[in-house]
């Protein structure tokens, strides 16, 4: 009988024509790069439907201290630190461990862990509660093994402060990347965050697969990339209207923010991230009309943050009213 690792390298290598021939079209026979021009076009495209954009330098002696720290070299998941794509690897678990600012307090999800052992390196960083999530991990919650589907996590309201996914969104199916966006909603606590890392977004909708793992359904208004060399048999890729329906039109209580990185080469020529997106719950305090927020500070309570949409002329004129 023939494994699964033996049927994929036939299908690769012996019948790849055949596996894409049986994708759908539209399709491109190639693997999905950036280019400047490429990132410039999503970057101009994302400000035009004001989305919360910001350029992102990489403090690079930060990351090679976090490497220290973290000490790679006792996990065997990527090599001992020496694997092909550790390069990579090492700087999105970095980059989501700054982003999302961890804590002792904290209680962090990695979602779609898929046993990496970066929960193991946050705790022991900074020794908060961690837990790991993956659909292919028994049912349930066991100990702090999550299984089961993320876009229904059998966990109560307000779990957890924090949740990570290093290379994990993309490989969300059909609607589980919407239904994602919304649990994250309700299992964050005010004010948790969760940190996607890479965004992977593009200039047009596209799901990347290799046919050769499996032959998969793709939306009909995604352009399918068949990539030889690619290891996942999806992932999703955003255009900008995508973001919209997908994820902005289904964040509720959540913020988005869009880091654009600008240097990701200077850690290492390997490294591809360009994307991050960083979700935050909003609290009460965010959605606080002019009324409302005048009532509480009359009241005596404090308000935080109150809506985007005051001004200087409100804020004077609430403090006025209330002396």
């Amino acid at each position: 009988m023939l494994t699964n690792a033996i049927k994929y390298r036939l299908n690769r290598d012996l019948f790849w024509n055949r596996c894409c021939n049986n994708v759908k079209n539209p399709k491109q026979i190639e693997a999905i790069r950036y280019t400047p021009e490429i990132v410039n076009e999503i970057v101009e495209i994302l400000k035009m439907n004001n989305f919360n954009l910001k350029p992102y330098t990489i403090d690079v002696a930060e990351y090679h201290s976090y490497l220290k720290a973290a000490h790679y070299e006792t996990f065997s998941y990527y090599k001992n630190g020496k694997g092909k794509n550790f390069p990579e690897k090492s700087l999105e678990h970095y980059l989501a461990f700054k982003f999302l600012d961890l804590k002792a307090d904290d209680v962090y999800i990695d979602i779609g862990n898929f046993e990496s052992p970066t929960l193991d390196i946050y705790h022991n960083l900074v020794d908060c509660i961690t837990y790991k999530q993956d659909l292919q991990f028994p049912e349930g919650v066991h100990g702090n093994t999550i299984g089961g589907d993320a876009g229904n996590l059998p966990l109560p309201s307000g779990f957890a402060s924090k949740m990570g996914l290093h290379c994990a969104f993309e490989h969300f199916e059909n609607d589980s990347d919407i239904r994602f966006i919304r649990e994250a909603g309700r299992v964050l606590r005010p004010g948790g965050k969760v940190c996607i890392v890479p965004f992977y977004l593009f200039n047009q909708y596209a799901i990347q697969t290799n046919p050769a793992h499996a032959l998969i359904d793709i939306e009909p208004d995604a352009v399918a990339y068949c990539a030889k060399n690619y290891h996942n048999r999806h992932g999703r890729f955003y255009d900008v209207p995508h973001i919209i329906s997908r994820i902005r039109n289904n964040l509720g209580p959540l913020k988005l923010t869009i880091f654009v990185m600008q240097n990701e080469k200077e850690v290492d020529p390997s490294c591809y991230v360009k994307f991050i997106g960083l979700l935050k719950k909003i609290s009460e305090c965010d959605y606080m009309d002019f009324s409302d927020a005048l009532k509480a500070l009359k009241a005596g309570k404090l308000v935080r943050k109150v809506n985007e949409n005051f001004t200087a002329y409100f804020f004077k004129y609430l403090f006025e009213s209330i002396q």
